[in-house]
C-alpha cells in the first residue's frame, strides 16, 4: 500500500517549484491562482528569493504547502491509499486526499502562518532537538520543569524528540537533558514554541477559520499528528486539525500505525527528503521515495 507523506516547515529552499512552474501548464495555473489568492506574488519569492526571505513564516508555510500540493496534483497516477503530513504538511495531505479544496487549504495555511507569527511575538519562545534519549525520559524531564513551560513537541523518530517552550524553559531543559545523557540538546533556529500551549492565541484564531471552512469526505484516510490513527470522518479531521497547533506532532506513532495498517511504500511529496529519512529510522523495512 502507498502512503504519501508531506513535509512541514524547514523543508524550503531557494528556487523551489520553478521547474514545476516552467514545465507544466496546470502547475503554472495553480501558482498564478495562489498569487491572486494571497495578494502577492509568492511564486517570485519561491523561485528567485533568498533563504532569508523564504524563512519568514508568512512565506515559508504557504510556499511549502504550494510546492507539495501542486506536485501531487501534477503527478500522473497520484492515487494514495493513505496520507499524513508533518505539522504544516497535514494541510497539504488534506488537500491531496480531497478533504480540502486547494483554495481553502491555501487560505487556512496563510491564516495559520500569520496567527503563529503573531503568537511568537506575544510570547518569546523557542524549540530544541533532543537526541539520544528515550521519548519517555524526555517526557519525564520536561514534566519536572514546573517553573517554566516546556513540552515534547515533535516525536520525529526513535531517539529524536523536539521540545518546545519559553526561552528560559528551553535553556533549563537543554541543561537537564544533557545531564541525563542526551547526545545533543540543540536549540533550533525557529521563531517560537510551535506545538505547545504558547500557541494558544494562534489556535483560537485558526479554530474560527477551520470551523467556517467546508471539508469533504476524503478519498483515503489521513493519519493526523495528534491522533496518529486513520481518520476519514470530517468532524474528527477538523477537531484534530484545531488541536494540532498546541498539541505534539506524533510522527513516530503515525508512521508505526500506517505500517501496521499495511503501508509498505512511503512517497514524500514536497521539497526535501527529511521525511524519507525519518520513516527509515522508524521502520527500516519501509520502501521510501519522492515524487
Amino acid at each position: 500500500m502507498k502512503a504519501y507523506v508531506f513535509p512541514g516547515q524547514g523543508a524550503q529552499f531557494p528556487g523551489m517549484g520553478k521547474e514545476l512552474y516552467e514545465g507544466n501548464e496546470e502547475a503554472k495555473r495553480l501558482f498564478e491562482s495562489a498569487n491572486d489568492i494571497l495578494g502577492f506574488r509568492i511564486s517570485d519569492i519561491m523561485f528567485n528569493g533568498t533563504e532569508e526571505e523564504l524563512k519568514q513564516t508568512r512565506v515559508t508555510q504557504p510556499a511549502i504547502f504550494l510546492h507539495s500540493v501542486i506536485l501531487a496534483k501534477c503527478s500522473p497516477g497520484f492515487k494514495p491509499d493513505m496520507v499524513a503530513g508533518h505539522s504544516l504538511g497535514e494541510f497539504s495531505a488534506l488537500v491531496a486526499n480531497g478533504a480540502l479544496a486547494f483554495e481553502d487549504g491555501l487560505k487556512l495555511v496563510y491564516q495559520r502562518a500569520l496567527a503563529m507569527q503573531e503568537a511568537c511575538e506575544i510570547n518569546p519562545s523557542g524549540m530544541a532537538a533532543i537526541l539520544g534519549l528515550e521519548d519517555e525520559k524526555v517526557e519525564e524531564l520536561c514534566a519536572g520543569i514546573t517553573e517554566e513551560i516546556v513540552v515534547p513537541a515533535n516525536y520525529n523518530c526513535p531517539g529524536q524528540l523536539v521540545i518546545s517552550g519559553s526561552n528560559r524553559g528551553i535553556e533549563l531543559a537543554c541543561e537537564v537533558m544533557k545531564n541525563a545523557g542526551a547526545k545533543r540538546a540543540l536549540p533550533l533556529p525557529v521563531g517560537g514554541a510551535f506545538h505547545s500551549p504558547l500557541m494558544e492565541p494562534a489556535r483560537e484564531k485558526l479554530q474560527k477559520a477551520i470551523e467556517s471552512t467546508h471539508f469533504s469526505k476524503p478519498i483515503c484516510p489521513v493519519y493526523q499528528n495528534v491522533s496518529t490513527i486513520a481518520v476519514s470522518d470530517v468532524d474528527t479531521i477538523k477537531k484534530n486539525l484545531i488541536a494540532q497547533l498546541t498539541g505534539p506532532v506524533k510522527w513516530t506513532q503515525s508512521v508505526q500505525n500506517m505500517v501496521a495498517d499495511g503501508a509498505t511504500h512511503f512517497i514524500e511529496c514536497g521539497p526535501g527528503k527529511v521525511l524519507q529519512g525519518l520513516v527509515k529510522k522508524i521502520h527500516k523495512e519501509a520502501e521510501v521515495s519522492s515524487i
